[in-house]
């Protein structure tokens, strides 16, 4: 079993969202709960403040450079559009973008259209044009989709969607890949609720479980998602669990890669019959 780590960019500042959306009162009532319940220290609270003054809420750079470090390829999903709670302009994104392909990460969009033909393919015209890129893969915000979202993103063009969430081998669909993925932070931690409500020990006990039940259903590419926003001592949990999962990984001997990397290795599979 292989690994890709893909990381959705859904904020890149705090002023972004003001008068434009709820975000910055629900992230305060979280704040607060997490603090009152005991899931974050005073430390912590205290640096989710200073983020807003900073009016930073992403950690792209900082995570680049740990990846790096552990050899594990950066692949993000940035997107071109705004919704639910996703309001950073093409300009910010841009910034970030150039910055991504200076440092050789792969570059996917973070998808906001999911029913409606015309705007998929618009929106993959967009990123095409923003990237100067040739072939790119998505992932849907909020894994958003319909019983024909797939089968669109195909027709538009996409190299490979990873919006499913399954334990699943790559399929493919026309000729776009679709590799389901099995864990994302926010399930783990959040554990289906609006804040945190695991402990660190807790997140890494739940995520063994998750990396097992893959291992027995002979997962070829595990599918882990990690958004940016939360490698910051702002989310100890968050960081300190990113952190443990990749020495975990590697520690258990699994090889990194990315979305690409793993669509040469699954058509060179088919091409040898191997």
């Amino acid at each position: 079993m292989k690994a890709i780590i893909s990381h959705d960019i859904d904020h890149i500042t705090v002023s972004e969202h003001l008068f434009r959306d709820i975000i910055l009162p629900k992230y305060f009532m979280r704040m607060h709960i997490e603090l009152f319940s005991g899931k974050i220290s005073t430390r912590e609270y205290i640096l989710r403040w200073s983020d807003i003054f900073k009016n930073k809420w992403q950690n792209i750079d900082e995570l680049i450079t740990f990846n790096n470090i552990n050899k594990v390829p950066s692949s993000f999903f940035v997107a071109v559009n705004k919704g639910v709670g996703l309001n950073y302009s093409n300009l910010s994104a841009a910034v970030w973008i150039e910055q991504m392909l200076n440092r050789k990460c792969e570059l996917a969009i973070h998808g906001i259209a999911f029913d409606d033909q015309k705007h998929i393919q618009d929106e993959y015209n967009l990123f095409q044009h923003l990237t100067n890129q040739s072939q790119f893969g998505i992932r849907m915000h909020y894994v958003r989709n319909t019983e024909n979202t797939y089968q669109m993103l195909a027709k538009a063009g996409y190299l490979y969607d990873s919006t499913e969430h399954a334990f699943k081998n790559p399929y493919k669909i026309g000729a776009m890949w679709e590799f389901p993925f099995q864990i994302m932070d926010g399930w783990v931690i959040e554990n289906y609720k609006s804040w945190q409500s695991m402990n660190l020990e807790q997140a890494k006990q739940n995520t063994i479980k998750l990396i097992d039940k893959a291992a027995q259903s002979n997962i070829q590419f595990l599918g882990i998602d990690f958004h940016d926003r939360y490698f910051s001592h702002s989310f100890k949990t968050w960081l300190e669990w990113y952190m443990w999962l990749v020495e975990y990984l590697k520690g258990n001997g699994v090889e990194f890669v990315n979305f690409k990397q793993a669509i040469q290795e699954l058509e060179s599979y088919d091409a040898h019959g191997k």
